[in-house]
């Protein structure tokens, strides 16, 4: 490999530079050795290779680790985000790809909270490249759903919190469902009961029975109603229940 790793550098067309990485890329993925992968990973980060040239080869390595079996795919991939650390602000395309996909192998997983832990490191608010609104709440939805998998309510709030500056002007109906139902179960997990009552209730009067792709089936709707219900019960007594409960009695 430090024979080919020579013979790519000093390659001064960046074209065949890069075609010839590739050719030892393709033998490594095919090996699925981790020692020679990390081997190739700290060759392109090191000062022997332009920065464009990293950028591109670790793009390719980063769309091709699925290839891999999962546990090499999450060994390499963290190797990788450790290793461009120092870097990070020259690769947050790659760093975006690298992140999504260890965050679908812990999903697969059901390790919700380590999969929103992995989703939290992209940077959302980057003056580097062009992210768009509804990437960003897609993102905040997308982390603070995976923490309420977990009941993990503080955390998922933090993310919610962020996505609400950004739905109010959202035309996307799907995420703002989901948004929808995260808040209400925030508050519930939180035993704010009239608040979680009230959202649920909302979410369960919904006329529309495909959002996006997501079919709203009668079933989802019930269960919101009764959810209502439950927090309108655990809530204090006082007005506003008595108010709510009447409401839900219709």
């Amino acid at each position: 490999m430090e024979s080919g790793f020579a013979s790519a550098s000093a390659i001064t067309d960046q074209r065949q530079k890069i075609e010839q990485y590739k050719l030892i890329l393709s033998t490594v993925i095919a090996s699925s050795d981790i020692t020679q992968a990390k081997k190739f990973i700290d060759h392109i980060l090191s000062d022997d290779v332009p920065l464009v040239v990293s950028r591109q080869l670790l793009q390719t390595f980063a769309q091709e680790l699925g290839r891999l079996e999962p546990e090499a795919q999450k060994e390499i991939g963290h190797f990788i985000l450790n290793q461009i650390q120092p870097r990070v602000v020259s690769f947050e395309e790659q760093v975006l790809i690298i992140r999504e996909k260890l965050a679908d192998l812990y999903e697969v997983e059901q390790q919700w909270s380590k999969a929103a832990q992995i989703l939290s490191g992209i940077d959302l608010d980057s003056a580097m490249r062009v992210i768009d609104d509804i990437f960003r709440l897609s993102k905040c939805v997308k982390i603070a759903s995976l923490y309420l998998e977990d009941d993990d309510a503080v955390n998922a709030e933090a993310f919610i919190n962020k996505a609400s500056f950004l739905v109010s002007n959202s035309q996307n109906e799907a995420l703002n469902w989901t948004y929808k139902v995260c808040y209400a179960r925030i508050l519930d997990l939180k035993r704010k009961f009239l608040e979680a009552a009230l959202r649920y209730y909302d979410i369960s009067q919904i006329q529309k029975r495909q959002i996006g792709d997501e079919v709203i089936n009668e079933e989802a709707l019930e269960q919101a109603l009764s959810a209502a219900v439950t927090c309108t019960i655990l809530a204090a007594a006082g007005p506003q229940r008595s108010r709510v409960l009447a409401t839900l009695y219709k």
